[in-house]
């Protein structure tokens, strides 16, 4: 029988070098943190426009996220070395994620490549519509996240970090800035009725910041967003006089409760769904617009009409002051293990015209210097064959291709490389931390000054990371050291 107590245990554990050492490390990673202050005063949260701390360069981001994983090699990054080299064996390192199906066969692109814009920007015959705002566009062919699941290279991309249950790009972005239009919220996701995609809800969690900053889902049909309508027996006067004294009421019941931000959140989502009722239905209401817009995101198309409708929404948003607009494709949209030569041209179809329609009025209508427009997914694909009953490719996060538009990113660019055969950036790497400080600069914050204190400690899209600020993509250049 021990003597070793569990008093002993805690003891030794407190006052020997373990715990020493545990203590130091703790207060190191604090440190990173740039711990806060304490609060002296109950913290209040809202979406009034913030100024950025420096001046910024883009005032809103519209995120065209093609869940499942395009394929650079098809799509925007050719490799004359792979065609060459079509069904050798590929005798180099490679992770494959479903090994089941793998094979080391290469696999050239079945899709021919075409010269566009004045900048000579190569792209697949599948994306003709990008093609002719080629010289408007920045294209990565360098990004790099490095975890190969879905799950978890979407939480990099949309968090900050592969692990679960942290803020979303949009609510770090609202937390920072808040929105220029009160009457609308802040930051809008606009799902596909093709279902949500890979982790659903999370793609736009507000995580440890106030619930105030999670997304706004608008449906993806008709009535976009329910019950927008008050009853008939409560419009007009009756109604106001009703939400005036409930607003009174929960103003009280807020004053007893000074530190509960879930009770401010929802009482302010509450007064805003009420603000809603005339602003939103006027958002949404594309009839507004020329027929010569309906055709340029190809709403005369049924192929075309659901992703062009809402790309044309995402535009009507940030122009009334939205802050955040995120569109997602369906789960596994672009996820192509297998059937890739039927399966990728189809959502090519689908959205090619409306993003590339996107980017073409934001800049005819002058909103494009002010909106950074990103397109891209959470990975790429392997230069191999995987399943070769029915060809597809893997996953691969070691080399992919996205590209911005607009908000002070330089047009008509290729940035960064992958190797010969399209599997692993090898030249001006970008991993997302790198894309995320990015994007902090271009809306005039930084990582250190954008942070939220909780329970563990201080948190930040980055997160310390060893970050960098990719100038070379960006207009003005890197300031002089």
């Amino acid at each position: 029988m021990s003597h070793f107590s569990r008093r002993h245990f805690l003891e030794q554990q407190a006052f020997g070098i373990g715990g020493l050492a545990l203590a130091w490390l703790m207060q190191e990673d604090v440190a990173r943190g740039a711990p806060a202050k304490p609060l002296l005063e109950p913290q209040t949260f809202d979406l009034k426009p913030r100024q950025p701390v420096k001046p910024p360069q883009a005032r809103a981001m519209i995120s065209l996220f093609m869940q499942g994983g395009p394929s650079h090699i098809d799509l925007c990054d050719p490799k004359p070395e792979l065609n060459k080299r079509h069904l050798q064996t590929y005798t180099g390192d490679i992770k494959y994620d479903n090994a089941a199906e793998a094979s080391a066969k290469l696999f050239g692109s079945p899709w021919k490549f075409t010269k566009y814009g004045q900048c000579g920007m190569d792209l697949s015959e599948l994306l003709p519509h990008l093609g002719g705002v080629a010289d408007d566009i920045c294209l990565i062919r360098s990004m790099h996240t490095g975890v190969n699941n879905h799950g978890q290279s979407i939480n990099a991309l949309n968090t900050g970090r592969s692990t679960a249950g942290r803020p979303a790009l949009g609510s770090w972005v609202t937390y920072a800035l808040g929105s220029e239009n009160q009457n609308l919220p802040a930051f809008v996701v606009l799902t596909d009725p093709g279902g949500l995609p890979v982790l659903g809800v999370e793609n736009w969690q507000n995580g440890w910041l106030p619930s105030l900053y999670q997304g706004t889902v608008i449906r993806p049909v008709e009535p976009r967003i329910l019950n927008l309508d008050p009853p008939p027996h409560l419009r007009g006067a009756a109604q106001e006089r009703y939400l005036s004294y409930l607003q009174q009421i929960n103003r009280d019941h807020l004053e007893q409760h000074p530190r509960e931000n879930d009770l401010s959140a929802r009482i302010q989502s509450y007064e805003l769904a009420a603000r809603m009722q005339l602003s939103a239905k006027e958002a949404l209401d594309l009839t507004q617009e020329s027929e010569a817009v309906h055709k340029l995101y190809g709403l005369d198309d049924p192929v075309t009409k659901d992703y062009g409708s809402r790309c044309l929404i995402a535009r009507r948003l940030v122009e009334r002051g939205v802050r955040f607009v995120q569109l997602h494709t369906g789960n596994q949209t672009w996820d192509h293990h297998g059937n890739i030569e039927k399966s990728l041209p189809a959502v090519c179809k689908r959205t090619d015209q409306p993003a590339a329609a996107l980017v073409a009025d934001l800049k005819q209508l002058g909103l494009l210097d002010t909106t950074l427009v990103h397109w891209g997914g959470e990975m790429g694909r392997l230069p191999v064959i995987q399943n070769e009953k029915s060809i597809g490719r893997d996953h691969n996060t070691y080399g992919f291709s996205s590209w911005l538009a607009g908000g002070g990113v330089r047009r008509g660019l290729i940035y960064g490389e992958t190797d010969e055969l399209g599997h692993k950036a090898v030249s001006n790497v970008v991993n997302h931390y790198d894309y995320h400080a990015t994007l902090l600069h271009l809306l005039g914050l930084t990582s250190t000054q954008m942070s939220f204190t909780r329970p563990t400690g201080v948190g930040s899209l980055i997160d310390g990371q060893d970050a960098r600020v990719v100038w070379d993509i960006l207009e003005q250049p890197a300031p002089s050291a």
